[in-house]
């Protein structure tokens, strides 16, 4: 190795991991502390007697070239592509997504489907402006009566708030370009991008053989192969500010209940802000800690049940939108790799529910999600009880960064705070608190990187391209 500065990385998720692989490739020294025990942050892969599962399913694609070059070069022959099929299920009935005009009005009927029409051409006369919340925009674009079906059972799932408290932000990122018009535009004129492709949803994407952690554990084997360290177990206690910058870490080994204060020259941060802020010592004024703490975030969990039966349903995954049920998407993770099963007549299927720390479900045990998830699979007609013949629970913290309507000035007022600390940049998805794909999380901790390398990236446009990436078949 060079004699070069000490990094510190904060969190071995995907953009943890860039940020390391990019160092120690221009010869670096870098020591990522980790706080829990396996790399890739939500994006790793959990193993159960065989049974591999991801929390939350973690597609592999991406707009940019030296992204996509680095994973092959890291799983080469290991590196699948998959095709995507994935569907809405409400009133018992399946439902294409992205939406297919035809399979909707079929499905809903004569009545309902002269509703869905008329209460789009209204919003097409009447459109509710200011465009500045989740409801307003997707209302502005499929109608009232589509947005009630499609959109807000499963989004306030998701968030645990209503739809016009969520920032239109939320929806020009992951769903930018989809309207009522140009499914029908789609389905009747074949409407073509200047690529010469059916602007959509990805209809293929590639995946990691054994899961998206296999992706993450060569990241992490290269990084320690080419001098660097990863040291799980350990926790960021404190940031110790002095001069404006970064002095030193304490960090918290959390198996021998030991501290230390570990020196460094440069520090990226994945975790998220709220907690950054709250590290930092000494004290952030008041003012700041009190926007950081309206910062809010959304927990997860997965009930993985382990069912006898070698088929259930087609899809990579199914959206929920049923009310009656809690679970709000579900995985069929055999569908995804066949190498995620060990028996071939068995099938994994994974129940995600959205939540908040400290409320009903995240409080619940073990035992009581999965008889919940028991009633709610049979309910859905998917499995019977009596097939279920394993499962295992995993609890994912701050999963999802939320986008409320005060979300936006309150990162910025956070970023002014934090400029003028010159050797700290904040990366991925908790540290930027955006909904950060894998590629996005990996070029912010690359950027970051780079700019210690002496270069002048500006970590937070990326992403800010108004074109999403879903919008690329690969």
């Amino acid at each position: 190795m060079k004699s070069q500065p000490t990094i510190v990385v904060i969190g071995a998720g995907p953009a943890g991991l860039a940020a390391g692989y990019e160092l120690v490739k221009n010869g670096y020294k870098v020591i990522i502390f980790e706080k829990e025990d396996l790399v890739g942050g939500i994006a790793k892969t959990i193993e159960y007697k065989g049974y591999r599962f991801d929390l939350g399913g973690h597609r592999f694609f991406t707009k940019n070239k030296e992204v996509m070059d680095i994973w092959k070069s890291m799983l080469k022959e290991n590196f699948l592509k998959v095709k995507r099929m994935s569907r809405i299920y409400y009133a018992n009935k399946f439902f294409f997504y992205p939406i297919k005009l035809s399979n909707v009005l079929i499905n809903l009927g004569p009545k309902e489907s002269v509703r869905i029409i008329t209460s789009w051409m209204y919003s097409q006369l009447f459109p509710q402006l200011p465009e500045d919340t989740f409801e307003k925009w997707v209302t502005n674009r499929f109608g009232k009566r589509l947005f009630q079906i499609f959109f807000k059972t499963y989004t306030e799932k998701v968030w645990g708030i209503p739809c016009d408290k969520i920032s239109s932000d939320w929806a020009e990122q992951r769903i930018r370009g989809l309207s009522l018009l140009s499914v029908v535009k789609n389905s009747i004129f074949k409407t073509k991008n200047r690529r010469g492709k059916i602007k959509t949803l990805i209809e293929e994407f590639y995946y990691p053989i054994m899961g998206p952690g296999m992706m993450w554990d060569t990241f992490w084997k290269f990084i320690e192969d080419n001098g660097g360290k990863i040291v799980f177990n350990t926790s960021v206690e404190n940031l110790i500010i002095e001069k404006d910058k970064v002095k030193a870490v304490k960090i918290m080994d959390k198996i021998n209940n030991k501290s230390e204060e570990i020196e460094c020259d440069f520090v990226i941060s994945s975790m998220p802000l709220k907690e950054l802020i709250l590290k930092m010592t000494p004290s952030v004024e008041s003012k700041i800690i009190k926007i950081a703490n309206s910062l809010s975030y959304r927990s997860f969990l997965i009930v993985s049940l382990i069912i006898d039966k070698k088929e259930v349903f087609p899809d990579n995954w199914i959206y929920i939108h049923s009310p009656e049920v809690k679970v709000g998407r579900i995985q069929n993770f055999k569908n995804w790799s066949l190498k995620m099963v060990p028996d071939i007549n068995k099938t994994c299927l994974g129940l995600e529910y959205f939540c908040s720390e400290g409320d009903t479900l995240w409080n619940s045990n073990d035992e009581i999600l999965f008889e919940i998830a028991k009633e709610e699979i049979e309910k859905l007609k998917f499995a019977r009880k009596t097939e279920i013949i394993d499962y295992k629970v995993v609890k994912v913290p701050k999963a999802y960064p939320v986008y409320d309507t005060k979300y936006k000035e309150n990162i910025e007022v956070i970023k002014n705070y934090l400029k003028p600390i010159s050797n700290l940049q904040t990366v991925g998805r908790g540290g930027m608190h955006r909904y950060n794909n894998q590629d996005h999380s990996m070029l912010s901790g690359m950027f970051a990187a780079r700019n210690i390398l002496g270069e002048n990236y500006n970590i937070w446009a990326i992403n800010a391209d108004a074109e999403y990436l879903e919008e690329e078949k690969i």
